[in-house]
């Protein structure tokens, strides 16, 4: 058993969104102390895509823990490196030939930054209205979703600006409206802001992650790119949420049929080590100058182990199909929500990745009903998380290997939370 005094020394920087000390997980479900089973529909912020230990990228840990724990890549290039970049070329674009891999997201934001700007030999970059990038100084700079990513640490780092995601939930208007008008604003902020000439990359979650699981419109994503490739700009997939299978789709940027060039992936490529990602072509990653970037322990051989493994289960245990089988299940289950509870403004979403908006009668952002929903369903044993810039947003993010009696018990524990709160 845990020792209990010691969470009186954890840092309180660290919010907890639980009371639970975990003692184990399997699959879709995390085990506490005295054995009580939580329905786990936030996989560690999107990050077990595979379940909780899985067998096979458990066995495949252990097998290369016997072998080899850490060769630094500037010393010595393991074998878990080249398998994962095997099994990664089989499902990125083919134009994509270069990787470079670290552990973070975060980390993986930042050495795209840094590889556009030294590829381009421009400064700035252009990102969108509540987006999430990380928490460093560098990506917080890149990060409008929250103030609290920002607040007390100015001053960031300078050459970011800030066009608006076609959240047209939130304009209220349709998607055709929403989508002219954002690209109009990138248009003019490049006339305004920063100039194409010193515009490195244009950096956009192909679905908004912590600003509200927002899935724009079907064209959006092609216009960004026909605006970068006029003016010589590097488009930036940041694919850290929405990767590996999340939206149905090995990546998000799929459903679009855009091509960027270069994506950033974290998260769910190896079921819960860490490692990160950052894919491009080779012809770009040539003119990165040798030791500008690095890190002592990127792409370490147990976490390249866990990823190329990861990318095999999803494969072979057709986990894609599942993903949209139980996302068509939950989000047709949630719009019939909606018909009962109209504090459910909003059902939206890819894959399984899906969010429930909550907003007053009149429209506002109504965070308390959206946590208290979150507060019921922790104590009917269903594990939630909330996001979006007022935290009205519940999103739902369960393994790519759930089953459609769990998504069944999740649509009913959510259901009686809505009620309980209605009375």
């Amino acid at each position: 058993m845990a020792n209990l005094e010691m969470l009186s020394h954890l840092s309180p920087v660290w919010p907890h969104y639980t009371p639970i000390i975990g003692s184990h997980a399997e699959g879709s479900y995390v085990y506490d102390q005295d054995g009580k089973r939580y329905l786990d529909f936030t996989c560690g912020i999107g990050v077990t895509n595979t379940g909780h230990c899985h067998p096979r990228v458990v066995k495949a840990i252990q097998e290369q823990a016997k072998l080899l724990l850490h060769g630094q890549i500037n010393i010595v290039v393991h074998e878990p490196i080249l398998d994962l970049i095997a099994e990664l070329r089989k499902i990125v674009p083919d134009s994509m030939d270069g990787f470079f891999f670290s552990n973070s997201g975060a980390e993986a934001i930042e050495g795209a930054l840094k590889l556009a700007r030294q590829v381009t030999g421009r400064p700035n970059i252009i990102v969108f209205q509540g987006s999430f990038h990380g928490r460093t100084v560098g990506t917080m700079s890149l990060t409008t979703s929250k103030t609290i990513y920002r607040a007390g640490y100015q001053p960031l780092m300078p050459g970011v600006f800030i066009a608006p995601y076609p959240y047209a939930y939130r304009y209220g208007w349709d998607d055709k409206q929403t989508n002219q008008w954002c690209l109009d604003e990138l248009e003019y902020l490049l006339h305004a802001q920063t100039a194409p000439s010193e515009t490195a990359a244009i950096l956009i979650e192909p679905v908004l992650g912590e600003g509200g699981y927002v899935v724009p419109p079907a064209n959006f994503l092609r216009g960004v790119k026909h605006i970068c490739d006029q003016h010589g700009i590097l488009l930036i997939c940041d694919e850290v949420q929405s990767g590996f299978g999340r939206t149905g789709k090995w990546f998000a940027h799929e459903h679009f049929n855009v091509e960027p060039d270069i994506i950033v992936v974290a998260k769910g490529i190896a079921s819960g080590l860490p490692l990160s990602g950052v894919i491009s072509r080779l012809e770009l990653m040539t003119k990165w100058e040798p030791g500008s970037h690095g890190g002592t322990f990127g792409a370490n051989a147990v976490a390249c182990a866990a990823a190329a493994e990861t990318i095999r289960v999803i494969s072979q245990e057709k986990l894609l199909e599942n993903t949209r089988e139980r996302g068509s299940q939950l989000i047709t289950g949630l719009r019939h929500l909606q018909e009962s509870f109209p504090e459910i403004g909003d059902v939206r979403g890819l894959g399984l990745m899906i969010a429930t908006e909550f907003r007053s009668a009149d429209r506002k952002p109504d965070k308390k009903t959206a946590k208290s929903v979150v507060k019921s369903c922790l104590e009917n044993g269903l594990l939630l998380l909330t996001c979006g810039t007022w935290d009205n947003t519940v999103r739902w993010i369960p393994p790519l290997t759930v089953e459609e009696s769990q998504v069944s018990q999740a649509l009913e524990i959510f259901r009686s939370a809505c009620e309980s709160i209605n009375h």
